[in-house]
């Protein structure tokens, strides 16, 4: 991340008096009278050009904001902490009408500049990923078209016969004309087609894979990219405005070095395309906390209609058990949110014991969000943040969803000061950051940065159902503790895990008599017939 209260190696221009014609521009001025230059007189001071004011601005901006550091005790934690972005991923524009504003990362970057938290942590600039990087999970056509398209170029690549085939069929009643892939130019699509698109996917993509690639080299802890955390994209599909899944490519980078990985997502929407990723795979556990059920009388499911809490992972394979989701009704309070969010992560984290965690913090599970039907703080929404920190574990925190930008902004920075060991004052620095009133007046949370949200929907969450909930997903952890991938501690060969998943499966395979006879055969002295 840029720093722009950073100090630059010099702020005045090296200069020279017998070179001060050439010093002088259209666009600069000198304090020395231009009389005395002509007789010869070296001027007083060399001239000022717009970089420099620029430049003395920084500095006085600077000096404000280490004032503000040490007024309220902003340090750097003994735990290594960096955070991964680039800020041309806020040029991008979704349509007029679009609720993912990428605005929201240039109010969560002046929140985080602006309370001197980048004081408290290593800061990167991130380079796009690359093709060969992304095809790690997407599908080859799929990741060429995305760094092809545009809204001047989709009409051309909807007519190659290798992006044809990825068209999805047409049905009665649809109002977007969907291309390939499931994107479209047609007004009110979910997964829009837009200029510099290509450069955002990538961008946010390279933020996640440098993140994890500080954690899976032990130099950072914890490792944050807002950016990133796009949970709904499939292999070849995008979906719900995610476009390239870089949970599922960091988790899979991950996977090279350690034994386990633990997925949480608290995204109001279920975290379904990583779910699906590794819905067949052992060493990883999604944990899914989710908006689940009609969201208005009309019966339609809450997006993506997916996660219910009997979706365990893919029943007959070595996956099955270790995919948890956690249906929630609408109008969740904090208090039965933080009963079951420690409760449950609590215990998958005692069962699954993993090696690593993932942490998707999407931001719509905030009450007042313009898509999602929770009444959660931002403190409480903090709090998964910090339990997770607790662990000790390497932590790979990543944004999501959220679509009421000014509380995302406040809760990303909160959490990025959860992360670093700093307690935030909840005044606002409204004179150091640069759009200060995105957060001023009642309606926009007074300049606080933990204003209270009205509770914008009824509570259905009964206390009794949360407790039968835990207690049923407990019944479903119990296969978790005795597998044997939980008790392997040494990372494993991927060949001869390949190998191991492909006999287990043929076990599990239809067939009674056939899993019969193998049993027979292989437990003989189990049930004394060798006596």
């Amino acid at each position: 991340m840029a720093d722009v209260g950073s100090l630059r190696e010099s702020i005045v221009q090296q200069w020279s008096p017998t070179h001060v014609q050439h010093a002088l521009s259209p666009r600069s001025r000198s304090r020395t009278p231009e009389s005395d230059i002509r007789n010869g007189h070296a001027p007083a001071t060399p001239p000022i050009t717009e970089e420099d004011e620029r430049h003395y601005q920084d500095a006085a901006l600077n000096e404000r904001i280490m004032q503000y550091v040490e007024a309220n005790g902003i340090t750097k934690p003994s735990h290594k902490v960096s955070m991964h972005y680039n800020s041309r991923v806020e040029d991008m524009h979704f349509g007029k009408t679009h609720p993912m504003k990428p605005w929201r990362l240039t109010l969560t970057k002046h929140l985080v500049l602006g309370y001197g938290l980048q004081y408290a942590m290593d800061t990167y600039e991130a380079v796009p990923a690359g093709k060969d990087q992304v095809r790690a999970f997407h599908d080859p056509d799929y990741v060429d078209f995305l760094a092809q398209v545009s809204p001047q170029t989709f009409s051309d690549l909807c007519e190659m016969s290798r992006f044809q085939s990825h068209i999805p069929p047409k049905h009665e009643h649809d109002t977007v004309d969907l291309g390939p892939f499931n994107l479209s130019t047609s007004p009110g699509a979910d997964c829009p087609v837009f200029d510099g698109m290509s450069t955002y996917l990538f961008l946010y993509t390279g933020a996640t894979l440098a993140a994890t690639h500080q954690l899976t080299t032990g130099q950072s802890d914890i490792a944050i990219n807002w950016s990133g955390g796009l949970h709904h994209a499939h292999r070849a599909e995008a979906s719900g405005f995610c476009y390239i899944n870089d949970i599922v490519l960091a988790i899979l980078d991950m996977l090279r070095i350690y034994t386990r990985v633990l997925y949480i997502d608290i995204d109001v929407h279920h975290g379904d395309g990583v779910e699906e990723a590794f819905q067949r795979q052992p060493r990883v556990m999604t944990l899914s906390y989710h908006r689940y059920g009609p969201y208005d009388d009309t019966g339609h499911k809450f997006f993506p209609g997916t996660g219910d809490i009997t979706d365990v992972g893919l029943k007959g394979t070595v996956g099955e058990h270790f995919a948890l989701n956690v249906p929630i009704p609408s109008g969740i309070d904090d208090r039965q949110y933080k009963y079951l969010f420690e409760s449950v992560t609590g215990r998958a984290i005692e069962a699954f014991k993993p090696s690593a965690i993932v942490l998707q913090c999407g931001a719509d599970s905030l009450g007042g969000d313009r898509l999602g039907q929770f009444n959660l703080n931002i403190r409480q929404h903090g709090e998964c943040v910090a339990f997770a920190k607790r662990t000790g574990l390497p932590l790979l925190i990543l944004g999501g969803g959220g679509y009421t930008a000014r509380n995302v902004a406040r809760a990303w920075c909160h959490e990025t000061a959860l992360a670093t060991n700093n307690t935030l004052p909840d005044t606002i620095p409204l004179d150091i950051i640069t759009r200060p009133e995105a957060f001023q007046t009642r309606v926009h949370g007074d300049g606080k940065l933990y204003p209270t949200f009205q509770r914008t929907h009824p509570n259905e969450c009964k206390d009794s159902e949360l407790e039968g909930m835990v207690k049923k997903l407990e019944q479903e952890l119990r296969y978790v503790r005795s597998s044997p991938w939980v008790k392997c501690d040494q990372l494993p060969v991927q060949r001869a895990q390949a190998g191991i998943i492909e006999d287990v499966e043929e076990e599990l395979k239809p067939g009674k008599a056939e899993r019969e006879r193998r049993w027979r055969e292989r437990n003989p002295a189990g049930r004394g017939e060798l006596r």
